[in-house]
């Protein structure tokens, strides 16, 4: 593939120009039905993809949900709809973003959100996965923006409270800025991957992207709590369990992010002293807090719950892994599949680089692991091609990887 030369770019580029507000400025908030018809029939009087954006609340609220929606049309502006002040009823919106190409910047933690609100997109662009298919290192939009438009984007406000009403207007400013040059960036990426032989590459993997199911909920959500190996016991794992569940509870009813009720730190300190009575669970650090103090029964009843379950309810100190076990471990487990790994990875790492990708995007690692754990039988290139299909892989992907995977799959049997 033909090198596109990122690193000498970069060292050549002058100085990045500011932006600190749209061109045309930042526009007025949408947030009433007039106001969302105006811009729906704007947005379908333009021409071209549409850029698109949304920012949350994560960190604050226990939903996902957008609080704003930021698109941007050429022949039409830039609007930010405020999906809450119209009470989610968007039919005009998504009627004018119906059978057009939607541009985003890492869509899937976009997608959700907007799905939520009925917006789907039947095309799809994503400027982030395109920048690491191209071969460039870092592939943030601020970064992209700066090195192939020479814009440098007013930035600041990703981890804010979007759910906060009034929204600032330096928010607003942020918010707008984020589509102002997507559709730009989205052109000058596809041009790159053409010049590179990736465009239909990269339209496989947004189209995989845009189509794939919604991620299935997790057995065990609890057992990703923050520091949850210091708990070495059933019984501290089950007051983990316990006050996880308490805590969720809460979270879901007031819509508040679940750390904001309390801390991933303060349930593992929790389930390791196993406090004897209320009175003990207050002497703990962030217990003693008054916000903790008037809902201190919750955390101790859950305790006392945990505390008197039989052994046969307790969650497992040492629960089955869902496919392979960690690949740091197989050397001991599976001496033979260990060699596969290495073999694979060592010629997936080789495709990679003469082809300017990261290994990741070559082909999934969970993929990888799977293959090589349980491999087809006969491992020809036919079985391995069949058994990456059947684990998502995309067709380019196979193309690239089956006949050296099949043969490392070979030589490491030997």
């Amino acid at each position: 593939m033909e090198d596109t030369g990122t690193g000498s770019a970069e060292e050549a580029l002058p100085e990045p120009v500011l932006l600190k507000q749209p061109a045309e400025g930042t526009p007025d908030v949408v947030e009433t039905p007039r106001a969302l018809r105006d811009a729906s029939n704007a947005l379908a009087a333009g021409h071209g993809p549409i850029a698109v954006d949304t920012e949350r609340a994560s960190g604050y609220r226990y939903s996902q949900r957008a609080y704003l929606v930021q698109v941007r049309r050429e022949g039409a502006g830039s609007f930010l709809l405020d999906p809450v002040a119209v009470d989610d009823r968007i039919d005009p919106f998504i009627e004018a973003l119906s059978g057009t190409e939607w541009v985003l910047h890492a869509a899937s933690q976009d997608l959700p959100c907007l799905a939520e609100l009925g917006l789907r997109p039947e095309r799809l662009f994503d400027t982030e996965l395109a920048g690491r298919l191209a071969g460039y290192e870092r592939v943030a939009l601020g970064t992209l923006v700066e090195l192939l438009l020479g814009y440098r984007l007013e930035k600041g406000h990703g981890a804010a409270d979007w759910s906060r009403r009034p929204l600032p207007q330096d928010w607003l400013d942020y918010a707008a800025l984020d589509v102002e040059l997507l559709i730009q960036l989205r052109d000058v990426l596809e041009e790159e991957l053409r010049s590179q032989g990736k465009l239909e590459w990269a339209l496989e993997e947004f189209e995989a992207l845009r189509t794939a199911p919604p991620a299935p909920p997790r057995a065990e959500p609890w057992r990703r709590t923050s520091g949850i190996h210091r708990v070495r016991s059933a019984r501290g794992l089950g007051a983990v369990r316990a006050l996880w569940e308490a805590r969720d509870a809460i979270a879901r009813q007031r819509d508040i992010a679940p750390g904001r009720v309390l801390p991933d730190s303060s349930i593992v300190q929790a389930a390791t002293v196993m406090p004897a009575d209320e009175q003990a669970l207050l002497e703990l650090p962030v217990f003693r807090g008054r916000a903790q103090r008037r809902i201190v029964d919750v955390w101790s009843r859950a305790l006392r719950t945990a505390a008197k379950l039989p052994k046969s309810e307790l969650p497992d100190p040492s629960p089955p892994h869902e496919g392979p076990p960690p690949a740091n471990r197989w050397h001991d487990r599976d001496p033979a599949a260990a060699a596969r790994l290495a073999a694979v990875r060592a010629q997936l790492t080789t495709i990679a680089e003469a082809n300017r990708l990261p290994v990741e995007n070559l082909l999934q690692p969970d993929l990888v692991r799977r293959t090589c754990w349980r491999p087809p039988e006969d491992l020809s290139v036919d079985s391995v091609a069949a058994a990456l299909r059947a684990g998502g892989a995309r067709e380019w992907q196979i193309g690239l990887t089956m006949d050296a995977m099949s043969q490392a799959l070979k030589e490491a049997e030997q």
